[in-house]
This record gives C-alpha cells, sequence and structure tokens, in this order.
C-alpha cells in the first residue's frame, strides 16, 4: 500500500476541466460524504467506473460521526422479529473487522439483571443473537452469576443485583472509518472533494446529467457532468430533490426525509472502570442505552426524538442529556452529574417518513419507482433519474452501496463492468496479512494503521498538544487526510471535540498554526472555539 498524498489543488484543476468545450463525463456522481456516499464512491470506482464525489463540508461532519461507535446487528431488530436484516448486519460486521481492523475490534457488552425472568428473558434472546452469527460469532452469550458481573463492571448498582448476561459485539471509529473510506476510494482512482456544496442539477433531454458546485474556500464554481447521479446526503435528501424538481411540480413536492436526534454524553472512564460495556435494555422511553469504553472515556447514549430542521453540528439539548444521566445513574454506584460531562453531542438520523414512502409506491405506474429493501435503508429514482438513497446504518453501508449501485442498473443510468469486489478490499491503511503488526507500538498511532510509521517521520512527532496528537498527526491530517479546518482535525481526524471539549478549546490555537504551516490560510479558529464551547455546555446562550 503506497502512501497517498492529498492534492486538492490537481481535483479542482481536474474538475474545473468541464467548464471547458469538451468537458469531461463521468460515470457516476456522488453527492454527500457520509458514510453512504462514501461507501457508493468505494463500490463504483473499484468495479473501474470514473467516479467523482462532492461534499459540502468535510468527509462524515453529520450523522457518520455522531454514531454510537457500534458495529452491531441490532439486539432490537431481533426482538421485532427482522431476522433477515440482524443477520445482514452481522454479516457486515465481520467484514469491517476483517477489512479495518486498525479501525474496529469486538467488544464485550454486559447487560446486569434484578430479576431472574429478566436474566431468562435476555439469556434466551441474545443466546439466539450469538447463534444466528453462525461462524461469524464473535462469542457466545454467557450467563453471569452476581459476582461475575460485578467483576466485569466494578461500578455497577450492586443492591437487588441477580446477575447478568453477557454478549459481544463490536465497536468501530466512525470518523476515522469514513476517511479509510474516502482514501480508499482514492485508491481506487475516484475523485473526491470536500467542502464543495452543489447549487444547482444540471438537465439535459429531460435527464439528470451532473451538477454545478461550487469550492467554499475560493468561491471557484465547476461543472460536473455525469452519466448518473447518487444523492447521499442524508437528512437533507429533500434540499436536492427539490433541485430535481421542475417549479410546476413544486407545490406537490412531498419531503421523504423526517429527522430523528441521537444524543451523547461522554464521561471520566471512572464512572465505569471496565473494558466492557454496559448495556441498559430498556430506558423510560423504550430505548436501549449504551455506556461503552471509548477513547479512554466513557461514552454514553442514545437518545431518539423528532427533529425537524437539519442541523450540521447538532447539541444535545439540557433535557436529553439529563435524560442520559438519570438513566445511567440507576445503574452505577457513583450517579454522574451534569458537572461530570466532557462533552455532549447529537446525530441526526435520516428517517424516511411513512406517509411518503406510501405515496411514492403508488405513484410507481407515473414513473417514480420506489425500492424500499427494508426498514433500514431506502432507494428511490426520480423520473429524471436522479437517485436518492436515505436511512440504513453504519454496519451495512456496503450493502446499502450495492443496492445503490443495482437501482442505477434497473433504471438504465449505469453499466457494471465488473461484481462487487468490497466484501474483500482492505480499507485504507489496514495491516496486510505480510505485516499485521503494522501498527504495533505506540497506541497512539493504532488508528493509522500501515500509516503509523509515515505519520511519525513528520515533523513534530514529539511535539505532543494533548496526549492523543502531536504536530505530526496535524500536517498528516492535512497533507494526507484532507482537513482543511481545525474543527476537522480536532472532531474527526482526532475525536478530541467528541471526548473533551475543553481540551480541545485548550489546544486549538496551536492546531491552526500548524494549519497555516502548512498552506491553509483560513483555518476557522474561532468558529472552532464557539463550537467547542457548545459541546463543552459553556456557550453563552
Amino acid at each position: 500500500m503506497k502512501s497517498l498524498v492529498w492534492d486538492r489543488a490537481a481535483v479542482l484543476a481536474r474538475l474545473q476541466a468541464g467548464a471547458v468545450a469538451a468537458p469531461q463525463k463521468f460515470d457516476l456522481l456522488v453527492i454527500g460524504g457520509g458514510a453512504t456516499g462514501l461507501g457508493v464512491a468505494v463500490d463504483a470506482a473499484a468495479r473501474g467506473l470514473s467516479v467523482v464525489l462532492l461534499e459540502a463540508h468535510d468527509f462524515a461532519k453529520g450523522t457518520s460521526s455522531r454514531a454510537t461507535k457500534l458495529l452491531h446487528g441490532g439486539v432490537r431488530y431481533l426482538a421485532q422479529g427482522n431476522i433477515k436484516l440482524v443477520y445482514e448486519a452481522l454479516h457486515e460486521r465481520a467484514v469491517v473487522l476483517r477489512n479495518a481492523p486498525h479501525l474496529a475490534e469486538r467488544l464485550a457488552f454486559v447487560i446486569p439483571c434484578y430479576s431472574r425472568w429478566r436474566q431468562l428473558q435476555y439469556g434466551i434472546g441474545l443466546g439466539a443473537y450469538s447463534a444466528l452469527a453462525g461462524r461469524r460469532s464473535l462469542g457466545p452469550a454467557q450467563w453471569l452469576g452476581r459476582a461475575e458481573t460485578i467483576a466485569a463492571l466494578p461500578s455497577v448498582q450492586q443492591q437487588g443485583l441477580i446477575g447478568g448476561i453477557r454478549y459481544w459485539d463490536a465497536q468501530f471509529d466512525d470518523a476515522r472509518l469514513a476517511l479509510a473510506l474516502a482514501r480508499t476510494a482514492l485508491s481506487q482512482g475516484a475523485l473526491l472533494l470536500n467542502y464543495a456544496p452543489v447549487l444547482e442539477l444540471l438537465h439535459r433531454d429531460g435527464r439528470v446529467a451532473g451538477a454545478v458546485c461550487q469550492d467554499s474556500e475560493s468561491g471557484l464554481r465547476m461543472t460536473v457532468h455525469a452519466d448518473c447521479v447518487v444523492n447521499a446526503t442524508g437528512v437533507w435528501v429533500d434540499g436536492l430533490r427539490r433541485l430535481d424538481t421542475p417549479r410546476h411540480e413544486a407545490g406537490v413536492f412531498q419531503d421523504r426525509v423526517r429527522p430523528s436526534r441521537g444524543a451523547h454524553i461522554v464521561l471520566d472512564k471512572s464512572f465505569l472502570p471496565s473494558d466492557q460495556a454496559l448495556m441498559i435494555p430498556r430506558t423510560a422511553d423504550g430505548r436501549v442505552l449504551f455506556a461503552i469504553p471509548w477513547q479512554g472515556q466513557l461514552l454514553a447514549g442514545t437518545t431518539d426524538i423528532p427533529s425537524d430542521v437539519p442541523e450540521t453540528d447538532p447539541i444535545a439539548t439540557a433535557a436529553e442529556v439529563e435524560f442520559i444521566l438519570s438513566e445511567l445513574g440507576g445503574y452505577l454506584t457513583r450517579r454522574p452529574t451534569l458537572a461530570d460531562v466532557r462533552s455532549r453531542w447529537a446525530g441526526l438520523r435520516p428517517l424516511v417518513r411513512p406517509e411518503a414512502l406510501n405515496a411514492l409506491k403508488n405513484r410507481q405506474s407515473n414513473g417514480m419507482a420506489t425500492r424500499s429493501i427494508s426498514r433500514e435503508h431506502d432507494i428511490t429514482v426520480s423520473p429524471h433519474g436522479l437517485v436518492s438513497v436515505t436511512g440504513g446504518k453504519w454496519t451495512t453501508y456496503r450493502v446499502i452501496a450495492g443496492d445503490t449501485l443495482q437501482a442505477c442498473v434497473a433504471h438504465g443510468l449505469l453499466r457494471l463492468p465488473s461484481v462487487c469486489t468490497t466484501a474483500d478490499l482492505p480499507l485504507w491503511g489496514a495491516p496486510s496479512q505480510a505485516h499485521p503488526r503494522a501498527a504495533a507500538g505506540d497506541a497512539r498511532y493504532h488508528c493509522y494503521g500501515r500509516d503509523a510509521a509515515q505519520v511519525q517521520q513528520l515533523p513534530g512527532a514529539d511535539c505532543w498538544l494533548t496526549p492523543g496528537l502531536n504536530e505530526a498527526m496535524v500536517r498528516y491530517a492535512v497533507r494526507c487526510e484532507m482537513a482543511r479546518t481545525v474543527d476537522d482535525v480536532l472532531a474527526r481526524r482526532c475525536r478530541l471535540l467528541f471526548t473533551d471539549a475543553q481540551a480541545a478549546i485548550a489546544c486549538a490555537p496551536r492546531v491552526a498554526a500548524v494549519l497555516q504551516e502548512e498552506g491553509i490560510a483560513a483555518p476557522q479558529l474561532d468558529a472552532f472555539i464557539a463550537l467547542a464551547q457548545r459541546y463543552a455546555g459553556t456557550a453563552v446562550t
């Protein structure tokens, strides 16, 4: 795996060629740089298609960097009887663990039980969950006695504790997995550009034929011509669909997505000093709540409430934070308080409105084709050929990508020259069989995989800004990982904003200075500090 240096100027020059008399036409234009869009780009480029991906902000800036960091089949879907979906997700969990071992690992989860009936109920369900994974199982579900449960979760509430159930799933770094997908797509020949919002869609002979985008840094407008355009913008999918809607149809336009907010908080690891996760199977609002060891801290979440306005940087509300603290506190010997929260954030899930799905199905005979793959993701193709995909979850990003490309083929928008190869395609940085411990040594470099040595050779490797970030990592983020702002570095190349917002504020000025040394004129320091104050809960309202 050779070094992959990012040259933004070269990408801009390549895309700017769309303004000449004989513009280049690509097979596929993907709009949206989250898990779905990046997955589509990797799959298509690996099959030999010419691909461009445009992202309005940074890769995984939205929902895809704000997950609960779990690769899982979904225990709640098994309880709902959706066995096919769970089986599919468990298969995909194994694929990610194999293709990105530097970013994903198995994790034990323990459910403390305070009644024999609940222990029996959860034990049977999780036994079936583990068995469904078959040869891809990460370990059998286990019945734990009271002492074993306390040993696994030392700070668990012991009053009334009967025992517990332990099962296995996996966790990952969502933002860095998205980055690995982006770099894998680049390695397969795709062109990727962040901070390039789409301003309008191109139409030719009544069909979508590309888009006009703008480089947010220079203001340069570029035209990208493509045979097929995929709208993978998540909670913003309806905004792009409107660009595809003629004015005379604007009055009957129907939104497809109703975002749902999922909030998380981060606490000191001392609240649950364990390498195993706590699962609360049923909260007061009927959801599952997790408390997971992550990045040396304790991540707890999530909530699920409707959100009418798509936000780029949603923050957990006071009510959401108090809810998580209350639910979690009931299972711990030391109840966390608001003062203990080191960072808080929320992510928006792009859920399909049921009424929109039904209406679209009824309009199939009028040229609006709808393909509902599962309740997790949905793909539609407009009368003008715009392919829009929404819903889904991180674990099954590959399945969503494959289904999206198949929908493109079914509507005559693409021809796939080969079969999907991504099941056996290691993501960028993954250690090879010949070098399985390429990232061994300093654990702070583990997420770089085979690139760890390259990072350590850059200037500033001995100048640590925080325990997990040095100047060399900042330089590498700019040169090779497409970072353009302080937020890009501290939120997604490094996860400090999500784990300790005050620490992120403290090192932000030096990060900005290094970015400027690397040629970025406007690293947006003030904007980042204002954002981080919201994560820390100290912003003035």
